[in-house]
């Protein structure tokens, strides 16, 4: 028996022993973050599968995986022999996890799942999912704290203050216009990007963004962090009292929601069924935090801009270095990789990467989401195209690029698809548009070019960047997407702007900037007008564009970003920095 097959026995026995028929676990925590600490990695646990993208099905004798395309040869390669049967999410003929459950249990059947890692939405789908099968769901069960008997704790990093010469405004300020809106009710706060937003705290309690496994309530007359205390230094805490915010045990958040008299705003979406259960009157709301975070002060731009200077001084010197040293041979994704954090990590306030880079060479590329591995890692040779997508923490800013390199011969086909999605980069990127305008209408800008060719890509085209926090922040809200999301893009909101072609078993491109939305020229009518600073500064490789596929209009609009390249970084550059980005900043 395997290690895998051991735990689904230990499972099985405890489910028998609750009568339990299934038990469901998906890949979430308790606070829904894009990025789950070890300590809810239960699904990984329980089925060998690593991708961030699954839900575990387990009931008396089967055992099932449902996962999307991204992760297809991975996982069929990681569930063999571990008694888990793959299932390829939205393809034809792969039922959905209450179809199966219905087909293989009896009516009156328990199906559980742990509400602590389960929002109210996800419990209120479900029960409607097994409903028609006469199946029961119950979510007062965590099996991981008995069968996981070296189970990690819960994070311990020690939270510190985001000052205000980073955040722009106290926290004591943002409370105050929080309660402007909620008025004689509290809020329920379970995500982490917005506690971090609202307290100007900081942490490293979870992968590439700096937040704090915490709650908090905010009423008309307090505010309560619920923290495990060992988290919060001395001066931490007399920071929160100065600010007008209480601390209570982690632990603590239920008995005080029972306890709480007032009706509790809460998000369905982003709040775990369990807390949800503990609220007197609960009241469906959507929280006032993410619209107020989306827009960037002026504080907050400034470092945004400090940022993106630091970024592009660290890409310069990595563009430079990785094409003069991989013709020299040695270098392979990972390493090229480790290099690009390195010069990162060279520059003030810096403190790590946004995320684990996407560093595709080749066919690699293709892969929208590919994260080399040593498994996976390969050699990059002087030909073909790298893409990478990167970014960096700084105390005054979080960045987000993708640049794809040439690093020798190419096809007219990788040329082609080069222009082409640089065409999409510069049709969107420099929209002047009405307000009113949301990402949606706008994201065909960025595709049309290569409809044109019969091409296309899956992905979202842009989404929000946060100030020292998410890399995708407030990513339900302002999108450029194919699919509807109706928030109107307005000043002081950043997003990103990242087309892409990819290309199986040859290649991928993308290129990628981060920008601020501001004030355009006045419009005659149907104003005010709206436009895009590229907040990100880093140049494009012209080698592969070919010329003819350009206007004017976007010969010049590219022409002078490039110019802009140069005058902003070549004075954080030494001379030999200097010379090599003045010649890949040239007028085509």
């Amino acid at each position: 028996m395997n290690k895998i097959e051991s735990r689904l026995y230990d499972l099985r026995r405890l489910m028998s022993a609750r009568g339990i028929s299934a038990f469901i676990t998906p890949s979430t925590d308790p606070h829904c973050g894009e990025y789950v600490p070890e300590r809810w990695k239960s699904r990984r646990w329980i089925s060998g599968f690593t991708g961030s993208a699954g839900i575990a099905v387990v009931t008396s004798d089967q055992a099932a995986l449902w996962t999307d395309s991204r992760y297809f040869i991975q996982a069929t390669e990681q569930l063999k022999d571990t008694g888990f049967q793959l299932m390829k999410e939205k393809i034809e003929g792969t039922p959905t996890i209450a179809e199966w459950l219905g087909s293989i249990l009896k009516k009156d059947d328990t199906v559980a799942v742990d509400g602590w890692v389960n929002t109210v939405a996800e419990v209120n789908t479900m029960k409607a999912d097994l409903e028609p099968y006469g199946l029961q769901l119950t979510t007062d069960l965590d099996p991981y704290d008995t069968i996981w008997t070296d189970r990690p704790g819960i994070p311990d990093s020690k939270v510190f203050v985001h000052g205000v010469e980073y955040a722009g405004e106290t926290a004591a300020h943002k409370l105050q216009r929080i309660r402007e809106q909620l008025g004689s009710h509290a809020l329920l706060t379970t995500f982490l990007e917005d506690i971090a937003w609202t307290l100007n705290l900081r942490a490293d309690d979870i992968l590439y963004t700096p937040f704090f496994v915490s709650y908090l309530i905010i009423t008309p007359t307090t505010a309560t962090l619920y923290i495990n205390k060992e988290k919060v230094p001395t001066e931490v805490e007399a920071y929160l009292k100065e600010e007008g915010v209480g601390i209570r045990p982690y632990e603590a958040i239920i008995d005080d929601l029972k306890a709480c008299e007032l009706p509790v705003e809460v998000q369905l979406d982003k709040t775990n069924y369990t807390t949800y259960k503990a609220i007197r009157q609960p009241i469906a709301k959507a929280s006032p935090i993410p619209h107020m975070l989306m827009f960037k002060n002026p504080t907050e731009i400034k470092g945004y801009r400090n940022a993106m200077e630091k970024d592009g001084v660290a890409m310069v010197k990595w563009m430079k270095w990785t094409l003069e040293n991989v013709p020299k041979g040695g270098q392979t994704e990972l390493s090229l990789a480790a290099k690009l954090e390195a010069f990162r990590r060279e520059q003030p306030l810096c403190m790590g990467i946004s995320f684990e880079s996407i560093m595709g060479y080749a066919h690699h590329g293709a892969i929208v989401h590919y994260d080399p591995t040593l498994e996976t890692d390969i050699p990059v040779k002087p030909e073909g195209l790298l893409l990478i997508d990167s970014g960096g923490q700084y105390l005054d800013g979080t960045t987000d690029i993708t640049r794809t390199l040439p690093l020798g011969p190419l096809t007219e086909e990788m040329r082609r698809d080069y222009t082409l999605v640089l065409k999409g980069w510069i049709g969107l990127g420099s929209a002047v548009f009405p307000k009113g305008t949301c990402g949606t209408q706008l994201d065909t800008l960025a595709r049309v070019a290569m409809w044109r060719y019969g091409i296309n890509y899956l992905h979202g085209t842009g989404h929000g960047v946060g100030q020292f926090g998410s890399v995708h922040e407030n990513i339900d809200l302002h999108q450029f997407r194919m699919q509807w999301r109706p928030t109107p893009l307005l000043p002081g909101m950043v997003i990103t702007d990242e087309p892409g072609i990819y290309i199986e078993g040859s290649h991928g491109v993308r290129h990628e900037n981060t920008m601020l939305v501001v004030d355009a020229t006045p419009g005659i009518t149907f104003g005010p007008y709206y436009t895009f600073e590229h907040l990100t500064l880093c140049p494009v490789i012209t080698s592969p564009i070919i010329k003819d596929m350009l206007t004017k209009e976007e010969l010049e609009w590219f022409n002078h970003y490039q110019q802009t390249v140069y005058d902003r970084l070549s004075p954080r550059l030494d001379s030999e920095h200097q010379t090599w980005l003045r010649q890949v900043t040239q007028p085509i």
